[in-house]
């Protein structure tokens, strides 16, 4: 039986900085960490608003072992707790969870070992944990602490709101002496203003870090051709792991036979698909075994993976709370990581006229209100991250130079003359048809459809042959965005034109545009991968070689036994003993024990051959 913190460390109780070191591995607290815990040490409520990554669980974790008694975390999802039992577990805590896939005996051994006192955390659903058969258990039990994880799903204004949740605020009435912390990665203020009342907190200690990870590349690609765009940006990221988010299950099955036919090894997750299938396809990428999973938003929440090194979005999201969360999937090792999201005007259309359909009424105003934000952010000219934590009402004065747009600000260039060729173009056919059919005319395309409605014999057929489809596909759409344009949703996106198209078809005035960007995967794949610190790349290869080997021989995903983090760290360092191996960030006592006389070993080997 895993022996719990408490009765191995009785003679000197444990402190937080004790704990983070032994248990955890960590030399040192992230931003916010020790003031959460030092809160809940103290038996005080707290919210806690940290981003993805920043190391939430440990807010709970620690204080759960340095506390007596049991702390009940509430978390959403079965594959999430079981991969947090899982990590906690490798790190030699006493953790289990209590879910509905359990038999009566496991779920039996579980009880036996809390009322003995040999358990520090217990993992539930927020659908359980409110049952009287479990209430009255929790009576029984020396409850420290109470942790609800995702905690905005209990708010009206959040992006994912459960009804189960809501019911949340009854366990802070039942057991008023129980501190509870209250945790998410993702919260604008009405969503936090709600989950402090409807969880009754009581003058909590409220802890709001910063929405920024600094670690992840955000850019845009127009979309044109998406699968071959996929498929090439996957090129640059030979051996990554990624996770690739589809708008529809039909569209999840069509780019995973696509990427698989490309020879990469890619799996589809989506919630038509029956448990076992997910299960194992989780599992995959959890291990390594797959290396790309495209998926609808189905997938994720239990995504305790930190080296994600991608995220690809391949329609947009509806709100910049859910691209938050699923881009926050990346990088949570702290390494450089990007997040791709291929954007389409036509697809904010689509959305539109969905919300539309929606009976009126507060949801509505959200969901809208969500939606043209999402819009903003992807039509930004501005830095990205900037306009993303403004969404948070996080202010930043100086652009991050860690996005596309800053990596490669829009170049402006005049163009009238196209803008003029475009425009023309557009009234030539009538205004009539669609972008794709005026760009195919504009340069003088030969095909029966353009033959047969004579549009080869117009003045303005084939003005624009010298220069590609997608070239005058982005002045389209700029056309649109700056209102000279109008895409007739009733009549199948044909364009028309505006009253502002008249100065410039007349020439009266001039206009600037930016140059159409047309592949950005070109640019990423110049665009510094994990170069940025200076660790033997050889070493760092055998290392996640003979990790994966471990992993696979104890049945565990390959982060359990150590993150890419904390290999780069020994890729750096070159250990040798175990004290310098404890000053790598990520081994603490229980992992030494287990783990360090292999990863030594090779080490050595590897200096004695290229020292």
């Amino acid at each position: 039986m895993t022996a719990t913190l408490s009765s191995e460390q009785s003679d000197s109780s444990p402190t937080p900085a004790s704990v983070l070191r032994d248990v955890f591995g960590y030399q040192s607290f992230r931003d916010g960490q020790a003031e959460v815990i030092d809160a809940a040490v103290n038996g005080r409520d707290s919210l806690v608003i940290m981003p993805t990554g920043g190391g939430k669980s440990l807010c709970y974790q620690i204080p759960a072992l340095v506390h007596d008694g049991i702390t009940l975390v509430i978390s959403p999802l079965i594959s999430l707790m079981k991969d947090q039992v899982d990590q906690l577990k490798a790190n030699g805590v006493a953790a289990e969870c209590v879910n509905s896939t359990m038999s009566r005996e496991a779920l039996m051994s579980v009880y036996q070992r809390i009322h003995a006192g040999h358990l520090k955390l217990l993992y539930v659903s927020p659908e359980r944990v409110l049952t009287n058969d479990f209430i009255e258990r929790l009576e029984t039990m020396n409850l420290s602490l109470i942790a609800v994880d995702e905690a905005h799903c209990i708010s009206q204004w959040g992006h994912d709101f459960r009804p189960e949740y809501a019911a949340l605020g009854q366990l802070k009435r039942q057991f008023a002496h129980v501190p509870v912390m209250a945790l998410t990665a993702t919260a604008d203020e009405a969503t936090r203003s709600d989950i402090l009342a409807r969880l009754s907190l009581n003058d909590p200690h409220v802890y709001l870090g910063s929405f920024d990870r600094p670690n992840i590349r955000y850019t845009l690609m127009e979309k044109h051709k998406p699968v071959s765009q996929v498929i090439r940006y996957l090129a640059t990221q030979k051996g990554q792991c990624g996770i690739i988010y589809c708008g529809s299950r039909k569209k999840v099955e069509m780019l995973t036979e696509k990427l698989c036919n490309n020879h990469i090894r890619a799996a589809g997750y989506h919630a038509g698909m029956e448990t076992d299938e997910r299960a194992w396809v989780q599992e995959a990428f959890q291990r390594d075994d797959v290396q790309v999973v495209v998926a609808t938003v189905a997938f994720g929440m239990g995504i305790n993976k930190p080296n994600v090194r991608f995220v690809v979005h391949f329609d947009i999201p509806r709100n910049i709370e859910s691209y938050y969360q699923e881009t926050g999937r990346a990088g949570r090792d702290g390494l450089p990581a990007e997040a791709v999201m291929l954007y389409d005007p036509a697809d904010m259309t689509w959305l539109r006229r969905m919300l539309d359909e929606k009976p009126d009424g507060p949801q509505k105003q959200v969901e809208t209100h969500k939606l043209n934000a999402m819009s903003s952010f992807a039509e930004a000219q501005t830095c990205r991250r900037q306009v993303l934590l403004n969404y948070f009402g996080e202010y930043r004065e100086e652009p991050c130079g860690n996005c596309d747009v800053c990596l490669d600000p829009p170049k402006r260039f005049n163009a009238t003359e196209e803008a003029r060729k475009a425009l023309s173009c557009v009234y030539r056919v009538n205004q009539n048809y669609g972008i794709g059919y005026v760009v195919e005319v504009l340069r003088g395309m030969q095909n029966i459809r353009i033959r047969e409605n004579g549009h080869d014999k117009i003045s303005t057929y084939g003005l624009g042959r010298d220069h590609s489809h997608d070239y005058w596909v982005s002045i389209f759409r700029q056309l649109i965005h700056k209102g000279l344009l109008h895409q007739n949703i009733t009549r199948n996106s044909t364009l028309q034109l505006t009253e502002e198209a008249r100065p410039v078809l007349r020439g009266d005035v001039e206009l600037e545009l930016a140059v159409p960007r047309l592949d950005t995967a070109a640019r990423s794949a110049k665009a510094d991968k994990l170069s940025s610190k200076n660790y033997d790349k050889p070493l760092f290869a055998k290392l996640r070689k003979l990790r994966k080997a471990i992993a696979d021989e104890d049945g565990l995903p390959p982060y359990v036994v150590f993150s890419d983090a904390t290999l780069i760290e020994m890729a750096e360092m070159l250990p040798t003993s175990y004290g310098e191996m404890l000053a790598v960030n990520g081994v603490g006592q229980r992992k030494l024990d287990k783990y360090a006389d292999p990863f030594l070993d090779l080490i050595q080997e590897h200096l004695t051959h290229h020292g």
